[in-house]
């Protein structure tokens, strides 16, 4: 739930306050008694933040230590977000006033992580959470009504992508993605295309098939667009994002414990995508941006595709199959192919793609790669300003060697070591232009929450993705 978020020029008396500062002698605090001013201080010279309830109000004090990287400031204060949004529910307060003694970007972090704090899923439960913000007032003179949309937009996006991840095969196989992929498209002003089975079948898009075999319900394969009259960009930028919806590992079967049993979230590149799709509709970002998420789930039916199989991709190369459980590159393969008729500035893919890129970077950040070095460093910049951190690993081509295959062109597993990398050396041959993989296989979901990340589905990436083309585009 994204609340009403308001600028005012004064503070609102009778109103819970959020406060961030550098240092004591900037607090004016006029609504403090002399005992509560005294346990503020006291406690300020041991900790980074006090609460002061004032029942039925409280005030949250947050200290920013500003010699500390800029990007470490902007999270300590969305992590104040998230202390001042728990305060808030501890009592149940649902409107707060926002002040900021630092940089207005911090005021805008501060909004970002309440905001980001104040969502739960609770769709299949009995007991439904019944806290949430209500009202946020923002006094900041340099942060802007159109800053604050366009945050809150961002984070609807976040939210999105979260109830994605965290929705059940039960409820969101792929014709059913596609489906809430349309509904989004339909709120944020986007148009979307969604081709069947049949389509898929004529485009001969061999990945794609391959992986849906052992299925029962049907492949799709969704192109989203936004093209505004104003783009900056001549050539679109292209997203794509891994959509299976749920992967066994196929007749290369997973384990069951913490692996096959969170496979619900296979899909989140997918979601990332779109979701930075809809934000960027949403915000009416003039840039021209295509994604393409094609989707299945992954299972070992009896008519399933086999390690041994040979497959015939959508540009016509041959794969033999030499793991079942590696079929999110098949996908990605193919929607790489179809990016070409776009004559695109710059792909981008993401995915869960590998266990390798959770051993790299675990729930801390993602493996990005590619051959656009400018973009990637964009990229890493943008991960610093959002704590969606990139860590970058080189393509080298002895990565190319264990690929090779003695019956077709290629094969889809390569070796264990450096998985992650040869993972993006399989699909960097289905590329001939800018093009960059993130692999994000430990930040989409986690089995406790950590601070404005909940347990479930993060949305980790769509901030990330929405920054970048910021930053690239210069908006």
């Amino acid at each position: 739930m994204i609340p009403r978020i308001s600028k005012i020029n004064t503070l609102k008396k009778d109103t819970s306050t959020g406060i961030l500062f550098q240092k004591t002698d900037q607090l004016n605090l006029p609504f403090l008694s002399d005992k509560e001013k005294t346990y503020l201080e006291k406690t300020l010279n041991k900790e980074t933040e006090c609460v002061i309830r004032q029942l039925p109000m409280l005030s949250f004090f947050g200290k920013i230590d500003t010699e500390h990287e800029d990007h470490v400031q902007l999270e300590t204060a969305r992590k104040a977000g998230f202390k001042l949004y728990s305060a808030l529910k501890a009592i149940g307060v649902t409107s707060v006033q926002l002040l900021n003694h630092n940089r207005p970007e911090l005021m805008l972090a501060f909004l970002d992580g309440l905001l980001l704090s104040n969502y739960s899923f609770d769709k299949y439960k009995k007991e439904k959470e019944t806290f949430a913000l209500e009202e946020v007032f923002v006094l900041e003179e340099s942060v802007t009504q159109i800053q604050i949309s366009e945050l809150a937009n961002v984070v609807r996006g976040v939210f999105a992508a979260r109830d994605l991840v965290n929705e059940p095969l039960s409820f969101l196989t792929a014709p059913q993605f596609s489906k809430e992929i349309e509904k989004l498209g339909s709120v944020a002003g986007f148009d979307v295309e969604i081709f069947s089975k049949q389509k898929i079948e004529s485009l001969k898009m061999g990945g794609l098939l391959a992986v849906n075999k052992g299925s029962i319900d049907p492949p799709t394969f969704s192109i989203l667009e936004w093209k505004p009259e104003n783009a900056k960009n001549k050539k679109p930028l292209v997203l794509v994002g891994k959509g299976v919806v749920y992967d066994t590992g196929g007749l290369s079967l997973k384990p069951t414990p913490n692996s096959m049993d969170y496979m619900k979230t296979d899909m989140a590149g997918a979601a990332v995508m779109v979701t930075t799709i809809f934000a960027v509709a949403l915000n009416k970002l003039p840039v021209h941006v295509v994604g393409l998420i094609p989707a299945t789930d992954n299972r070992p039916d009896g008519n399933a595709y086999v390690p041994g199989d040979v497959i015939t991709m959508f540009d016509g190369t041959t794969v033999e199959v030499r793991n079942t459980d590696a079929e999110g590159r098949l996908l990605l393969a193919d929607a790489l192919s179809y990016a070409k008729k776009y004559n695109p500035e710059l792909v981008i893919d993401y995915a869960t793609l590998t266990g390798a890129a959770d051993i790299v970077a675990g729930p801390y950040g993602a493996v990005v790669m590619g051959n656009s070095k400018d973009n990637i460093e964009k990229l890493k910049s943008a991960g610093l300003k959002t704590y969606e951190r990139l860590i970058e690993v080189p393509l080298w081509e002895e990565y190319a060697k264990p690929l090779k295959s003695q019956i077709a062109d290629l094969n889809n597993l390569g070796t264990r070591e450096a998985q992650s990398t040869i993972a993006g050396k399989f699909l960097e041959h289905f590329t001939d232009y800018e093009w960059i993989h993130i692999d994000s296989a430990g930040t989409p979901y986690l089995k406790e929450a950590d601070h404005y990340h909940p347990a479930g589905g993060t949305g980790f990436g769509t901030r990330l993705i929405y920054q970048f083309i910021k930053e690239k585009f210069s908006f």
